[in-house]
């Protein structure tokens, strides 16, 4: 979010959990998630409570190096109708947890920002891209306001540029100097640059088209990053060369 406070992100995720929680229970532990191909409801809560329980494990410990999640007790009910009351404990565990900390501590993290601050911001992110999981689970079409949507965006570009293999997925397309352009209709453009070893990346209120364009409102934009929404999807429009955006999707798929 534009003005930066830990204690905001903390909230927001709180909110977000709560929409989250109550589209799984009305799913079912069953329910096919199309967004996750092979994944059912279950499957996703899961996931999404495994990666609270790590980043609270690894605040709480204060880890100085890397914790594989699978290391992390999970505590995970034997019966999937459980579930959805785990995952509410494991968001309740990770955001005491944050609350209480420092967010200025170091902490190892899998991003750029090595500090305690890090984990509220990205949990939101993990959040409201599950949650649109769960809304199309259900057959309805997700939702993500601008300014969540913009810093998603401002987000996830800097955690794909921490990522070196990322870097060399996006190198490998072989389109150096060509641009992918994110262009919302709230304003913000943000603009990568492919280079032969990576790429870089800029946000902007204007300027020219990239080698493709996609256009929509930053939140759409945001699930476009994702994978959550197409490129054919009638919520974009897309501008130029269709087969750059494919390819970088799938390079920075996550």
């Amino acid at each position: 979010m534009t003005d930066f406070r830990h204690d905001r992100y903390c909230d927001a995720v709180e909110a977000e959990e709560e929409r989250l929680l109550e589209l799984v229970r009305r799913a079912g532990p069953k329910a096919p998630v199309p967004s996750c191909p092979g994944w059912a409801t279950a499957d996703l809560v899961e996931h999404h409570g495994r990666t609270h329980r790590w980043m609270e494990y690894l605040v709480r410990h204060r880890a100085t190096e890397r914790v594989w999640s699978r290391n992390v007790p999970l505590g995970l009910p034997e019966d999937v109708a459980e579930y959805p009351r785990w995952l509410a404990e494991s968001v309740e565990a990770s955001l005491r947890t944050l609350r209480a900390a420092d967010p200025e501590m170091a902490v190892w993290s899998h991003g750029p920002d090595h500090r305690a601050r890090f984990f509220p911001r990205r949990l939101l992110f993990e959040a409201v891209i599950h949650r649109a999981d769960a809304e199309l689970a259900l057959g309805v079409e997700p939702f993500v306001d601008a300014e969540v949507g913009a810093d998603g965006l401002d987000e996830l570009l800097e955690l794909l540029a921490s990522f070196p293999e990322i870097g060399e997925r996006a190198g490998a397309l072989g389109r150096p100097g060509d641009t992918v352009c994110l262009a919302s209709a709230e304003g913000p453009r943000w603009r990568v640059t492919l280079g032969g070893e990576g790429f870089a990346w800029e946000r902007g209120a204007g300027g020219a088209d990239g080698t493709v364009t996609a256009r929509g409102t930053c939140g759409d934009l945001l699930l476009l990053a994702y994978g959550r929404l197409r490129p054919g999807d009638g919520r974009l429009a897309i501008s130029g060369d269709g087969g750059l955006l494919a390819g970088w999707l799938e390079a920075t798929a996550l």
